[in-house]
Protein backbone atom coordinates (compact mmCIF):
# COMPACT_ATOMS: atom_id res chain seq x y z
CA UNK A 1 0.00 0.00 0.00
CA UNK A 2 1.60 3.27 -1.17
CA UNK A 3 0.93 6.21 1.13
CA UNK A 4 2.46 9.56 1.93
CA UNK A 5 4.05 10.49 5.22
CA UNK A 6 2.49 13.26 7.28
CA UNK A 7 4.53 15.87 5.42
CA UNK A 8 5.39 15.74 1.73
CA UNK A 9 6.65 18.20 -0.82
CA UNK A 10 6.40 18.25 -4.58
CA UNK A 11 9.50 19.57 -6.29
CA UNK A 12 9.59 20.53 -9.93
CA UNK A 13 12.73 20.18 -11.99
CA UNK A 14 12.21 21.39 -15.54
CA UNK A 15 15.45 19.97 -16.96
CA UNK A 16 16.08 16.97 -14.73
CA UNK A 17 19.48 18.09 -13.45
CA UNK A 18 18.81 19.00 -9.82
CA UNK A 19 17.44 15.80 -8.28
CA UNK A 20 20.41 15.20 -6.01
CA UNK A 21 20.56 18.77 -4.75
CA UNK A 22 16.83 18.64 -4.05
CA UNK A 23 17.06 15.34 -2.22
CA UNK A 24 19.95 16.53 -0.06
CA UNK A 25 17.61 19.22 1.26
CA UNK A 26 15.13 16.51 2.28
CA UNK A 27 17.96 14.63 3.99
CA UNK A 28 18.96 17.77 5.88
CA UNK A 29 15.37 18.28 7.08
CA UNK A 30 15.29 14.68 8.28
CA UNK A 31 18.58 15.18 10.11
CA UNK A 32 16.84 18.04 11.92
CA UNK A 33 14.01 15.78 13.03
CA UNK A 34 11.31 16.15 10.34
CA UNK A 35 10.70 13.57 7.63
CA UNK A 36 9.29 15.09 4.45
CA UNK A 37 8.52 12.75 1.55
CA UNK A 38 9.92 14.00 -1.78
CA UNK A 39 7.58 13.97 -4.78
CA UNK A 40 9.02 14.88 -8.17
CA UNK A 41 6.21 16.45 -10.19
CA UNK A 42 5.94 17.47 -13.82
CA UNK A 43 2.83 18.18 -15.84
CA UNK A 44 1.94 17.12 -19.34
CA UNK A 45 2.15 20.78 -20.38
CA UNK A 46 5.71 21.09 -19.10
CA UNK A 47 6.73 17.87 -20.85
CA UNK A 48 5.28 19.14 -24.13
CA UNK A 49 6.96 22.55 -23.82
CA UNK A 50 10.38 21.13 -22.96
CA UNK A 51 10.33 17.94 -25.00
CA UNK A 52 10.76 15.53 -22.09
CA UNK A 53 8.81 12.40 -21.19
CA UNK A 54 7.34 11.09 -17.91
CA UNK A 55 9.94 8.31 -17.81
CA UNK A 56 12.66 10.98 -17.69
CA UNK A 57 11.32 12.16 -14.33
CA UNK A 58 11.30 8.60 -12.98
CA UNK A 59 14.89 8.11 -14.14
CA UNK A 60 15.99 11.33 -12.44
CA UNK A 61 14.26 10.45 -9.17
CA UNK A 62 15.64 6.91 -9.09
CA UNK A 63 19.16 8.17 -9.85
CA UNK A 64 19.01 10.81 -7.09
CA UNK A 65 17.73 8.28 -4.56
CA UNK A 66 20.51 5.85 -5.41
CA UNK A 67 23.30 8.42 -5.31
CA UNK A 68 22.06 9.99 -2.07
CA UNK A 69 21.33 6.59 -0.46
CA UNK A 70 17.81 7.79 0.44
CA UNK A 71 16.14 5.03 2.45
CA UNK A 72 12.63 6.50 2.72
CA UNK A 73 9.67 6.64 0.35
CA UNK A 74 9.63 8.91 -2.67
CA UNK A 75 7.15 9.44 -5.49
CA UNK A 76 6.85 10.64 -9.07
CA UNK A 77 3.72 12.72 -9.69
CA UNK A 78 1.76 12.79 -12.95
CA UNK A 79 0.81 16.39 -12.33
CA UNK A 80 -2.50 17.84 -13.53
CA UNK A 81 -3.60 14.90 -15.65
CA UNK A 82 -7.00 13.90 -17.00
CA UNK A 83 -8.42 10.96 -18.86
CA UNK A 84 -6.90 12.18 -22.12
CA UNK A 85 -3.35 12.48 -20.79
CA UNK A 86 -2.99 9.90 -18.02
CA UNK A 87 -1.93 6.89 -20.10
CA UNK A 88 1.54 8.20 -20.93
CA UNK A 89 2.23 8.55 -17.17
CA UNK A 90 1.02 5.15 -16.02
CA UNK A 91 4.29 3.25 -16.26
CA UNK A 92 6.51 5.83 -14.58
CA UNK A 93 4.28 7.50 -11.98
CA UNK A 94 3.01 6.40 -8.60
CA UNK A 95 1.31 9.68 -7.65
CA UNK A 96 -1.50 11.08 -9.81
CA UNK A 97 -2.86 14.61 -9.51
CA UNK A 98 -6.29 14.41 -11.12
CA UNK A 99 -7.22 17.89 -12.32
CA UNK A 100 -10.96 18.47 -12.58
CA UNK A 101 -10.88 22.22 -13.22
CA UNK A 102 -12.27 21.97 -16.75
CA UNK A 103 -15.18 19.84 -15.54
CA UNK A 104 -16.31 22.14 -12.72
CA UNK A 105 -19.71 23.64 -13.52
CA UNK A 106 -20.64 21.06 -16.14
CA UNK A 107 -24.06 19.54 -15.40
CA UNK A 108 -24.30 16.04 -13.99
CA UNK A 109 -27.16 13.75 -14.99
CA UNK A 110 -30.44 14.42 -13.20
CA UNK A 111 -30.53 10.92 -11.72
CA UNK A 112 -26.98 11.33 -10.38
CA UNK A 113 -27.92 14.61 -8.71
CA UNK A 114 -31.06 13.07 -7.22
CA UNK A 115 -29.15 10.10 -5.82
CA UNK A 116 -26.49 12.36 -4.36
CA UNK A 117 -29.04 14.69 -2.78
CA UNK A 118 -30.85 11.74 -1.22
CA UNK A 119 -27.63 10.35 0.23
CA UNK A 120 -26.77 13.73 1.78
CA UNK A 121 -30.15 14.18 3.51
CA UNK A 122 -28.81 13.17 6.96
CA UNK A 123 -26.55 16.25 6.91
CA UNK A 124 -29.31 18.82 6.41
CA UNK A 125 -29.61 21.47 9.08
CA UNK A 126 -26.92 22.77 11.40
CA UNK A 127 -23.75 20.72 11.14
CA UNK A 128 -21.10 21.38 13.81
CA UNK A 129 -17.57 20.63 12.62
CA UNK A 130 -14.87 20.50 15.32
CA UNK A 131 -12.36 23.27 14.74
CA UNK A 132 -14.74 25.60 12.88
CA UNK A 133 -16.18 28.38 15.03
CA UNK A 134 -19.54 28.66 13.25
CA UNK A 135 -21.50 25.49 12.47
CA UNK A 136 -22.04 24.79 8.78
CA UNK A 137 -25.63 25.27 7.67
CA UNK A 138 -26.71 22.71 5.10
CA UNK A 139 -29.87 23.34 3.09
CA UNK A 140 -31.55 21.48 0.26
CA UNK A 141 -30.89 24.46 -2.00
CA UNK A 142 -27.25 24.61 -0.96
CA UNK A 143 -26.73 20.93 -1.68
CA UNK A 144 -28.33 21.37 -5.08
CA UNK A 145 -25.93 24.23 -5.87
CA UNK A 146 -22.90 22.18 -4.81
CA UNK A 147 -24.09 19.22 -6.89
CA UNK A 148 -24.65 21.44 -9.92
CA UNK A 149 -21.17 22.91 -9.65
CA UNK A 150 -19.03 19.95 -8.59
CA UNK A 151 -20.77 16.60 -9.03
CA UNK A 152 -19.85 16.12 -12.69
CA UNK A 153 -16.25 17.09 -11.93
CA UNK A 154 -15.96 14.56 -9.10
CA UNK A 155 -17.50 11.90 -11.33
CA UNK A 156 -14.84 12.69 -13.93
CA UNK A 157 -12.18 12.27 -11.25
CA UNK A 158 -13.76 8.93 -10.46
CA UNK A 159 -13.45 7.83 -14.08
CA UNK A 160 -9.79 8.77 -14.14
CA UNK A 161 -9.15 7.07 -10.80
CA UNK A 162 -10.76 3.81 -11.86
CA UNK A 163 -8.78 3.86 -15.10
CA UNK A 164 -5.55 4.14 -13.10
CA UNK A 165 -6.66 1.36 -10.74
CA UNK A 166 -7.38 -0.88 -13.71
CA UNK A 167 -3.84 -0.39 -15.01
CA UNK A 168 -1.82 -0.21 -11.78
CA UNK A 169 -3.95 -1.94 -9.16
CA UNK A 170 -5.62 -0.46 -6.10
CA UNK A 171 -3.30 0.76 -3.38
CA UNK A 172 -0.28 1.05 -5.66
CA UNK A 173 -0.35 4.83 -6.06
CA UNK A 174 -1.22 8.08 -4.31
CA UNK A 175 -4.25 10.04 -5.49
CA UNK A 176 -4.71 13.79 -5.40
CA UNK A 177 -7.81 15.62 -6.57
CA UNK A 178 -7.11 19.16 -7.69
CA UNK A 179 -9.93 21.69 -7.71
CA UNK A 180 -7.84 24.80 -7.07
CA UNK A 181 -8.00 26.28 -10.56
CA UNK A 182 -11.44 27.84 -10.11
CA UNK A 183 -12.49 31.46 -9.77
CA UNK A 184 -13.65 31.37 -6.12
CA UNK A 185 -12.52 29.49 -3.01
CA UNK A 186 -14.59 26.54 -1.87
CA UNK A 187 -16.59 27.17 1.29
CA UNK A 188 -16.30 24.63 4.12
CA UNK A 189 -19.64 23.14 3.02
CA UNK A 190 -18.48 22.86 -0.59
CA UNK A 191 -15.23 21.16 0.36
CA UNK A 192 -17.05 18.79 2.70
CA UNK A 193 -19.55 17.68 0.08
CA UNK A 194 -16.91 17.46 -2.65
CA UNK A 195 -15.20 14.92 -0.40
CA UNK A 196 -18.53 13.19 0.21
CA UNK A 197 -18.98 12.87 -3.56
CA UNK A 198 -15.43 11.54 -3.91
CA UNK A 199 -16.14 8.88 -1.30
CA UNK A 200 -19.31 7.88 -3.16
CA UNK A 201 -17.22 7.55 -6.31
CA UNK A 202 -14.87 5.20 -4.47
CA UNK A 203 -11.86 7.49 -4.91
CA UNK A 204 -9.19 6.83 -2.30
CA UNK A 205 -8.30 10.51 -1.95
CA UNK A 206 -4.92 11.00 -0.27
CA UNK A 207 -4.66 14.74 -0.89
CA UNK A 208 -7.01 17.41 -2.16
CA UNK A 209 -6.01 20.82 -3.50
CA UNK A 210 -8.73 23.40 -2.82
CA UNK A 211 -8.86 26.98 -3.98
CA UNK A 212 -7.89 29.67 -1.47
CA UNK A 213 -8.62 33.38 -1.64
CA UNK A 214 -5.91 35.70 -2.85
CA UNK A 215 -3.55 35.17 -5.76
CA UNK A 216 -1.06 32.31 -6.05
CA UNK A 217 1.05 33.72 -8.86
CA UNK A 218 4.06 32.03 -10.41
CA UNK A 219 7.33 32.54 -8.60
CA UNK A 220 6.34 35.35 -6.22
CA UNK A 221 4.86 35.66 -2.75
CA UNK A 222 1.17 35.43 -1.91
CA UNK A 223 -0.96 38.42 -2.87
CA UNK A 224 -3.98 38.76 -0.62
CA UNK A 225 -5.38 39.01 2.90
CA UNK A 226 -3.22 36.93 5.24
CA UNK A 227 -5.90 36.86 7.92
CA UNK A 228 -8.48 35.52 5.51
CA UNK A 229 -6.09 32.86 4.25
CA UNK A 230 -5.39 31.79 7.84
CA UNK A 231 -9.11 31.30 8.50
CA UNK A 232 -9.65 29.39 5.26
CA UNK A 233 -6.65 27.15 5.82
CA UNK A 234 -7.67 26.29 9.39
CA UNK A 235 -11.27 25.67 8.30
CA UNK A 236 -10.12 23.38 5.50
CA UNK A 237 -7.98 21.36 7.90
CA UNK A 238 -11.02 20.92 10.14
CA UNK A 239 -13.23 19.88 7.22
CA UNK A 240 -10.75 17.25 6.07
CA UNK A 241 -10.51 15.72 9.56
CA UNK A 242 -14.31 15.60 9.80
CA UNK A 243 -14.78 14.26 6.26
CA UNK A 244 -12.20 11.52 6.73
CA UNK A 245 -14.06 10.10 9.71
CA UNK A 246 -17.55 10.74 8.37
CA UNK A 247 -17.12 9.34 4.86
CA UNK A 248 -14.47 6.69 5.46
CA UNK A 249 -11.77 8.37 3.37
CA UNK A 250 -8.09 7.36 3.73
CA UNK A 251 -6.65 8.00 7.18
CA UNK A 252 -3.81 10.10 5.79
CA UNK A 253 -6.08 12.52 3.90
CA UNK A 254 -4.48 15.96 3.83
CA UNK A 255 -4.49 19.30 2.09
CA UNK A 256 -2.33 19.96 -0.94
CA UNK A 257 -1.28 23.56 -1.50
CA UNK A 258 -0.34 24.39 -5.09
CA UNK A 259 1.85 27.33 -4.22
CA UNK A 260 3.12 28.47 -7.59
CA UNK A 261 6.41 28.69 -5.65
CA UNK A 262 7.65 30.92 -2.87
CA UNK A 263 4.60 31.73 -0.75
CA UNK A 264 6.91 32.68 2.08
CA UNK A 265 4.39 34.85 3.94
CA UNK A 266 2.02 31.87 4.24
CA UNK A 267 4.47 29.35 5.67
CA UNK A 268 4.41 30.62 9.29
CA UNK A 269 0.60 30.68 9.18
CA UNK A 270 0.45 27.14 7.82
CA UNK A 271 3.04 25.88 10.31
CA UNK A 272 1.09 27.20 13.29
CA UNK A 273 -2.17 25.71 12.03
CA UNK A 274 -0.54 22.33 11.38
CA UNK A 275 1.10 22.31 14.81
CA UNK A 276 -2.21 23.15 16.48
CA UNK A 277 -4.28 20.58 14.58
CA UNK A 278 -1.70 17.82 14.18
CA UNK A 279 -2.55 17.65 10.48
CA UNK A 280 -0.22 16.92 7.59
CA UNK A 281 0.34 18.85 4.38
CA UNK A 282 1.52 18.38 0.82
CA UNK A 283 3.21 21.40 -0.77
CA UNK A 284 3.90 21.82 -4.48
CA UNK A 285 6.67 24.25 -5.34
CA UNK A 286 6.39 24.44 -9.15
CA UNK A 287 9.25 26.20 -10.92
CA UNK A 288 11.48 27.27 -8.04
CA UNK A 289 14.32 25.04 -9.21
CA UNK A 290 14.37 26.51 -12.72
CA UNK A 291 14.74 30.00 -11.32
CA UNK A 292 17.55 28.88 -9.04
CA UNK A 293 19.35 27.52 -12.10
CA UNK A 294 19.17 30.90 -13.82
CA UNK A 295 20.29 32.63 -10.61
CA UNK A 296 23.23 30.24 -10.37
CA UNK A 297 24.24 30.89 -13.98
CA UNK A 298 23.96 34.66 -13.59
CA UNK A 299 25.95 34.59 -10.34
CA UNK A 300 28.73 32.64 -12.08
CA UNK A 301 29.33 35.49 -14.53
CA UNK A 302 30.94 34.83 -17.90
CA UNK A 303 28.99 32.57 -20.23
CA UNK A 304 26.37 31.91 -17.57
CA UNK A 305 25.54 35.57 -17.13
CA UNK A 306 25.59 36.12 -20.89
CA UNK A 307 23.09 33.30 -21.32
CA UNK A 308 20.79 34.72 -18.63
CA UNK A 309 20.85 38.13 -20.31
CA UNK A 310 20.15 36.69 -23.75
CA UNK A 311 17.31 34.62 -22.30
CA UNK A 312 15.63 37.73 -20.95
CA UNK A 313 16.10 39.66 -24.19
CA UNK A 314 14.48 36.88 -26.21
CA UNK A 315 11.70 36.46 -23.64
CA UNK A 316 10.72 40.12 -23.95
CA UNK A 317 10.43 39.70 -27.71
CA UNK A 318 8.22 36.62 -27.33
CA UNK A 319 6.14 37.79 -24.38
CA UNK A 320 2.69 36.98 -25.76
CA UNK A 321 3.70 33.45 -26.72
CA UNK A 322 5.33 32.70 -23.36
CA UNK A 323 2.61 34.29 -21.26
CA UNK A 324 -0.36 32.65 -23.00
CA UNK A 325 -0.35 29.35 -21.02
CA UNK A 326 0.01 31.25 -17.73
CA UNK A 327 -2.27 34.26 -18.03
CA UNK A 328 -4.34 33.24 -15.00
CA UNK A 329 -1.30 32.83 -12.75
CA UNK A 330 0.94 35.76 -13.63
CA UNK A 331 0.58 39.51 -13.13
CA UNK A 332 3.40 41.07 -15.11
CA UNK A 333 3.35 44.82 -15.56
CA UNK A 334 5.33 45.17 -18.78
CA UNK A 335 5.97 48.84 -18.02
CA UNK A 336 7.80 47.75 -14.87
CA UNK A 337 10.10 45.36 -16.73
CA UNK A 338 13.66 46.59 -17.27
CA UNK A 339 14.60 47.17 -20.89
CA UNK A 340 16.72 44.38 -22.38
CA UNK A 341 19.42 46.92 -23.22
CA UNK A 342 19.61 47.90 -19.55
CA UNK A 343 19.80 44.23 -18.48
CA UNK A 344 22.61 43.66 -20.98
CA UNK A 345 24.70 46.15 -19.01
CA UNK A 346 24.01 44.58 -15.59
CA UNK A 347 26.69 42.98 -13.48
CA UNK A 348 26.14 39.49 -12.10
CA UNK A 349 25.20 41.02 -8.75
CA UNK A 350 22.64 43.31 -10.36
CA UNK A 351 21.01 40.47 -12.32
CA UNK A 352 20.82 38.21 -9.26
CA UNK A 353 19.48 41.06 -7.14
CA UNK A 354 16.60 41.62 -9.54
CA UNK A 355 15.77 37.92 -9.88
CA UNK A 356 16.41 36.28 -6.50
CA UNK A 357 13.37 36.30 -4.22
CA UNK A 358 14.72 38.58 -1.52
CA UNK A 359 12.08 41.17 -0.72
CA UNK A 360 14.58 43.14 1.37
CA UNK A 361 16.76 43.72 -1.68
CA UNK A 362 16.00 47.08 -3.35
CA UNK A 363 16.76 45.61 -6.79
CA UNK A 364 14.24 42.76 -6.49
CA UNK A 365 11.64 43.03 -9.28
CA UNK A 366 8.58 40.75 -9.14
CA UNK A 367 7.78 41.46 -12.81
CA UNK A 368 11.28 40.53 -13.94
CA UNK A 369 11.10 37.36 -11.82
CA UNK A 370 7.77 36.29 -13.32
CA UNK A 371 9.08 37.01 -16.80
CA UNK A 372 12.06 34.72 -16.30
CA UNK A 373 9.82 32.14 -14.60
CA UNK A 374 7.72 31.61 -17.73
CA UNK A 375 10.74 31.61 -20.06
CA UNK A 376 11.96 28.05 -19.44
CA UNK A 377 10.77 27.07 -22.92
CA UNK A 378 13.49 29.25 -24.39
CA UNK A 379 16.18 27.41 -22.44
CA UNK A 380 14.71 24.13 -23.69
CA UNK A 381 15.02 25.38 -27.27
CA UNK A 382 18.74 25.96 -26.71
CA UNK A 383 19.13 22.27 -25.91
CA UNK A 384 22.79 21.28 -25.34
CA UNK A 385 23.91 24.88 -24.88
CA UNK A 386 21.81 25.28 -21.75
CA UNK A 387 22.49 21.81 -20.40
CA UNK A 388 26.23 22.24 -20.91
CA UNK A 389 26.11 25.46 -18.90
CA UNK A 390 24.28 23.65 -16.10
CA UNK A 391 26.96 20.97 -16.07
CA UNK A 392 29.78 23.51 -16.11
CA UNK A 393 28.36 25.38 -13.11
CA UNK A 394 27.24 22.45 -10.97
CA UNK A 395 28.57 23.50 -7.58
CA UNK A 396 27.08 27.00 -7.58
CA UNK A 397 23.71 25.97 -8.98
CA UNK A 398 23.33 23.03 -6.61
CA UNK A 399 24.08 25.30 -3.65
CA UNK A 400 21.31 27.67 -4.72
CA UNK A 401 18.82 24.81 -5.24
CA UNK A 402 19.65 23.21 -1.89
CA UNK A 403 19.54 26.44 0.11
CA UNK A 404 16.31 27.57 -1.48
CA UNK A 405 14.40 24.36 -0.77
CA UNK A 406 15.76 23.75 2.72
CA UNK A 407 16.13 27.23 4.16
CA UNK A 408 13.32 29.12 2.46
CA UNK A 409 10.64 26.46 2.08
CA UNK A 410 11.17 23.50 4.40
CA UNK A 411 12.51 25.36 7.42
CA UNK A 412 9.63 27.83 7.91
CA UNK A 413 6.87 25.40 6.89
CA UNK A 414 7.91 22.07 8.36
CA UNK A 415 10.43 23.05 11.04
CA UNK A 416 8.96 26.38 12.08
CA UNK A 417 12.40 27.93 12.20
CA UNK A 418 14.78 30.01 10.13
CA UNK A 419 18.29 28.94 9.17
Amino acid sequence: MRSLSKFSMGVGDRFGMEGEAQLRAFQAARDRGVTVTPVWNKSNREHSLIGTRPEDVRAEADKAVERCAWQRDYFVDADHIGLGTVDKFLASSDFFTIDVADAIGKPAADEAIAAYAAAMQPFLGTLPIPGIACPVTVTTEGLAEIAAKYLFAVAEAGRVYRHIVQKKGEGNFVTEVSCDETTTPQTPAELLFILAAAAREGIAVDTIAPKFSGEFLKGIDYVGDLGRFAREFADDLAVLAFAQKTFGLPAGLKLSVHSGSDKFSLYPIMHRALAKSGAGIHLKTAGTTWLEEVIGLAAAGGDGLAFAKALYREACGRYDELAKPYLTVIAIDRQALPAPAAVDAWTAEEYVGALAHDQACPRYNIHFRQMVHISFRLAAEKGPEYLDLLRANRAGIEAHVYDNILKRHMAPLFLGAAF
